[in-house]
């Protein structure tokens, strides 16, 4: 999927195919914030005051950029089964059991997905967190713009769990997978908050 040109994702993002959708999107827009970052950490490279963190910050934020943009197809994959699940025959009682058993299954699946899209944004938030403390003043701004992509990415991973956990009938899973997501959006928001206010106080 990251291999198709902005235009085509787009057309076939707006299109009724069952993928990309909200998933492949958050992972677009998460891999674009931490792009910004990289861009500032480059842009920081040379200042002597930031030499020792600029080798490690630009290797972390390069590598999460590339991982973040794979989750769209991770999506994509883990998605797929599901849609084709709601398809399956249920006028039987054998057929709605042998459904309902692969429902719960790729329930769980896609919704794994998205919970690890956010352990890795939150991954991204820290670095942006770093940059808007050494990054360089003439693009702060643009560790703002990462930082608020890098939130909404956050939010919305995390409707792609909950709108597979409230499905689910395995309880057990789905309340674990809602607390996971629940701790990372309270993580996540009040840190990007956080990162926003220090960039506003240096625009």
């Amino acid at each position: 999927m990251t291999q198709q040109s902005m235009d085509t994702f787009l057309k076939t993002l707006s299109s009724s195919a069952p993928v990309p959708g909200g998933g492949g999107a958050s992972a677009y827009v998460a891999a674009v914030g931490m792009s910004l970052g990289s861009m500032v950490a480059n842009l920081t490279t040379g200042k002597k005051k930031y030499a020792e963190y600029q080798e490690e910050i630009e290797q972390k934020a390069g590598k999460l950029t590339d991982e973040l943009a794979d989750y769209m197809q991770k999506d994509a994959v883990a998605f797929e089964p599901l849609s084709k699940a709601y398809g399956l025959p249920k006028d039987t009682e054998e057929e709605k059991a042998h459904r309902e058993e692969v429902l719960e299954k790729c329930l769980v699946a896609a919704s794994e997905k998205p919970l690890e899209l956010m352990e890795k944004i939150l991954e991204s938030m820290k670095i942006l967190e770093r940059l808007s403390v050494i990054g360089s003043t003439l693009a702060i701004s643009d560790v703002g713009v990462g930082i608020q992509m890098a939130k909404a990415a956050l939010n919305g991973a995390s409707l792609n769990v909950f709108i597979n956990t409230k499905l689910m009938k395995n309880m057990v899973v789905a309340d674990d997978m809602n607390m996971r997501a629940d701790e990372m959006l309270v993580q996540g928001n009040e840190l990007a908050d956080s990162i926003y206010e220090t960039v506003m106080d240096k625009v």
